[in-house]
């Protein structure tokens, strides 16, 4: 009986230090220095897990997740699933706040992507023919940047005042009697075989394994989209003190990563000074 009793107490002394190791565990992983981050796959994703060796440096752990859409990377961070997002320009978020009640930030500018036209049916611009087709994204910043490209390549002339947040609507002249149809920025690769032109953001004209050589038009370093356009390291209002996101620009703003950027995407992708 003694025997039994025995082995009972060291059974439950055996579970109470078990116990103990799992609440320890628990606490430590509750204080480890961890930082998640929202990207989309090209280049963004590609850019932080490179940022992450550096980053891991100054004692901190980056965890990316990757997102294929311009709406649930800021549906996470809202919801507190992310602590960043790095997908989008500074453009983008303006509308996507001022559409959703959000009060997203930018915590830092990183790099920049030139938009270009790419070839469809039609391989160049001079053998457009009247009521080609052209494919442009259907957020409202990003299509105002697609036309503001065809209008720099002379195809359309939009009103004066129209800028970065221009439409079809503000289209004042069309001597070929363009058609535009707008397709999800994702989604653009794939319509190149339906029509004749495409205007494609240079993250996803990446994934799709079209280089900036690939495109018959690209924005020039002066324009207006390489001030307006920056992609951003994005954060909660409120986050922007946090030391963990501080570090976190500081390394993407290195000049380690300006040279992998420039080295890593010939181009594609260029670094915010």
């Amino acid at each position: 009986m003694k025997k039994i009793i025995s082995i009972i107490l060291i059974a439950a002394l055996s579970l109470a230090a078990l116990a103990g190791c799992a609440k320890s565990g628990t606490a430590a992983s509750a204080g480890s220095k961890k930082i998640v981050v929202g990207a989309s796959p090209t280049p963004h994703a590609i850019i932080l897990k490179e940022a992450a060796k550096l980053l891991k440096q100054k004692g901190y752990d980056l965890e990316v997740k990757e997102f294929n859409d311009y709406v649930l990377p800021n549906t996470a961070l809202v919801s507190k699933e992310l602590d960043a997002n790095y997908f989008q320009h500074v453009t983008y978020l303006d509308d996507y706040n001022k559409k959703n009640g959000t009060d997203i930030v930018s915590a830092g500018s990183i790099h920049y992507e030139p938009f270009g036209i790419y070839a469809g049916k039609t391989k160049s611009l001079a053998d457009l023919k009247d009521g080609a087709t052209i494919s442009v994204p259907n957020d409202t910043s990003n299509e105002a940047r697609a036309l503001l490209l065809l209008q720099a390549q002379g195809l359309i002339k939009l009103k004066d005042d129209a800028g970065i947040t221009a439409t079809q609507k503000d289209i004042v002249e069309n001597k070929k009697n363009l058609k535009f149809t707008e397709i999800e920025a994702a989604q653009l690769v794939r319509s190149l075989p339906d029509v004749d032109l495409a205007v494609i953001n240079g993250n996803y004209a990446l994934q799709g394994s079209l280089k900036v050589s690939d495109a018959i038009a690209v924005e020039k370093d002066d324009s207006i989209a390489a001030e307006k356009y920056a992609n951003v390291l994005a954060i909660r209002k409120g986050d922007e003190n946090r030391e963990e996101i501080k570090a976190l620009v500081e390394v993407l703003k290195s000049d380690e990563m300006k040279t992998f950027i420039k080295n890593t995407f010939n181009g594609a992708v260029v670094p915010v000074k």
